[in-house]
């Protein structure tokens, strides 16, 4: 049911939002006369690499500088691209690896090869199903830009600060995974746009309901300031640039 749901939704979403793509691959394209897609080797299912579709938002060879994490602001991004990220047009275009099968609509979001290889084992189980374009901690750091804005170094400040969040609240997905759930996060995630403190409440109930402990439950509130923790699995925090745990 879940692949059959995502091939349809992924067509009928790329069909009704193709206007608004269309619109603004031409103003990418516009900005720089380069292509508007930016392909990003992820990996997915079992650690599978696989080519993921992004409406470009950063200059071209942003990816070359060997920064991973962005803030927005970040001198990478560009005018248009600041509109792309604001109303996660470059997560839309990803409808398409959907459609193939690459990803789902609802689960674990894909990280990097380089990334993934320092997964700690309780991570790896991150990598038992398909990424997805969205989950519990698409929504509960759909503020990673601001988040990671003005670090001096946003990669430690990514390990330190999102990734341990994100990966419990993705290992808690997989454990609790359903097609209603998804229906949910999907609609949560739309509405996160408009008003994330509406969102975040209505997620706090569901986690509350699926029996997610204390701990989760402040994770995905977003209540209290966050500080520097071990990632799921390890006992101490990332000081490396290269996110090693140490």
């Amino acid at each position: 049911m879940k692949r059959l749901f995502d091939f349809i939704a992924s067509f009928l979403g790329l069909v009704c939002l193709s206007p608004v793509l269309l619109t603004f691959m031409y103003l990418v394209w516009k900005q720089d006369y380069h292509s508007p897609f930016y392909i990003a080797l992820r990996s997915g299912k079992h650690g599978r690499q696989f080519k993921m579709v992004k409406l470009r938002s950063m200059v071209i060879n942003a990816d070359k500088s060997g920064v991973d994490s962005t803030g927005n602001t970040d001198n990478r991004i560009t005018k248009v691209g600041h509109l792309v990220r604001k109303f996660k047009l470059d997560e839309v275009t990803q409808l398409w690896n959907v459609l193939l099968g690459d990803m789902s609509l609802v689960g674990p979001r894909p990280n990097v090869k380089r990334e993934t290889d320092l997964y700690t084992e309780e991570e790896k189980k991150l990598l038992l199903v398909k990424p997805g374009i969205t989950d519990i901690s698409s929504i509960v750091f759909s503020d990673e830009g601001e988040i990671l804005s003005g670090k001096e170094d946003p990669d430690i400040a990514y390990h330190q600060l999102i990734r341990p969040g994100k990966g419990y609240l993705g290992l808690f997905y997989i454990d609790n995974q359903s097609f209603f759930l998804d229906l949910k996060l999907l609609v949560l995630t739309i509405l996160a746009i408009i008003s994330k403190d509406k969102a975040l409440q209505v997620l706090r109930g569901i986690l509350e309901d699926l029996g997610a402990n204390s701990e989760l439950i402040h994770i995905a509130s977003r209540k209290r300031e966050l500080v520097p923790s071990p990632p799921p699995g390890a006992n101490n925090i990332v000081s490396s640039r290269d996110g090693i745990v140490t």
